[in-house]
């Protein structure tokens, strides 16, 4: 487990105590693109499901151990789950961190939070982009990929899976070995949480400058943010459930993040 996962569970055991002994699985959904955890109290958690990280033949009993103890989930104690988080399976661990994620909202519903919390917002808008200054954005993401693209800002791109960018967005791509100096040279950094997933996001922020501006994004982004923050982190933003079981629903229909503002987010 990262020690932002690490830190972060800590963090949880401490603000709800006993109250975690008491919270059992209700339903786990692993959809094409997203994993939802639901638990007993109602609240439910998200993660990115890592598609691209299962084994090819994920129905052969060779590979029945990197695979979720799929019927025998639910009703079980949260704290089951949360085993998973240091799983070398990358679909045990995002069944974890869904599960964590539901802990850390639970947490945000009983004490609040005391960071600046704001909802319908994007983080990207919380950055103040100079024209003259140098940008990375780690993984596709697209929207502001586009974003800087249009407005002709000086940026790169750090993507593991250089099939993921298309057309003239291959342009800013830069490969691995040119990771660190790009990172280091930053002042604004757009990371995705797939990084929280793969256990990069610790070496990455590790690697910025003393005042980038650093923003984590994507569902799988904790509502206990304090980790983050303690690193260095500006702002984070992920997705915050309220419609639970429309929201479960969506994702076991194959939704995309796209599927959950026009379904769910206008009525938030």
């Amino acid at each position: 487990m990262g020690q932002i996962l690490n830190d972060t569970l800590s963090q949880i055991y401490e603000n709800l105590g006993d109250e975690i002994k008491n919270l059992n699985v209700q339903r786990v959904v692993v959809g094409l693109f997203f994993t939802g955890v639901k638990l007993s109290n109602g609240v439910c958690g998200v993660s990115l499901t890592p598609l691209k990280s299962f084994p090819q033949a994920v129905c052969c009993p060779s590979q029945a151990a990197v695979m979720p103890n799929s019927g025998n989930i639910c009703g079980k104690n949260v704290k089951t789950l949360l085993k998973d988080l240091s799983s070398d399976s990358p679909i045990k661990k995002t069944i974890a961190v869904a599960a964590l994620n539901a802990l850390s909202q639970t947490c945000y519903e009983r004490s609040g939070s005391p960071y600046v919390t704001k909802f319908k917002a994007d983080p990207f808008d919380e950055l103040a982009i100079k024209r003259s200054s140098f940008s990375v954005i780690v993984g596709a993401l697209v929207p502001y990929i586009k974003f800087m693209m249009k407005n002709g800002l000086d940026f790169r791109i750090l993507e593991l899976d250089k099939s993921a960018l298309k057309g003239d967005e291959l342009k800013y791509f830069i490969p691995q070995e040119c990771a660190a100096d790009a990172i280091g040279a930053a002042d604004n950094l757009i990371i995705t949480v797939v990084t929280l997933l793969n256990d990069t996001l610790e070496e990455i922020l590790s690697l910025k400058k003393s005042g980038a501006d650093v923003i984590v994004v994507g569902p799988t982004v904790l509502m206990s943010p304090k980790a983050l923050f303690d690193r260095g982190v500006s702002c984070a933003g992920g997705i915050y459930t309220t419609r639970v079981g429309d929201f479960l629903d969506v994702i076991v229909q194959a939704g995309s993040e796209y599927r959950f503002s026009a379904n769910l987010r206008k009525n938030l």
